[in-house]
């Protein structure tokens, strides 16, 4: 699978082929070339949902001010 396939992928997709990858890896049914393909596909997985989780926080980081500009929220303590 492709990086590109995967970063057009929702999170929730790749989660799921995730569950997938590691059940297979866990019942130690491959052998040593398709434990590494699959670790290796598995490690492309976890940067692309990385990747997306920390562009989802930017965005949520954000608020939009009386311009209509795209700010970082802050909190101001009392």
């Amino acid at each position: 699978m492709a990086k590109r396939e995967n970063e057009e992928k929702k999170f929730e997709e790749l989660m799921a082929e995730l569950e997938i990858i590691v059940k297979d890896l866990e019942e130690g049914n491959t052998d040593l070339d398709e434990t590494i393909k699959k670790y290796t596909e598995a490690m492309k997985i976890v940067k692309v949902c990385n990747d997306k989780l920390e562009n989802a926080t930017e965005a949520v980081n954000k608020i939009l001010n009386e311009n209509g500009e795209l700010t970082d929220f802050e909190v101001n303590p009392e």
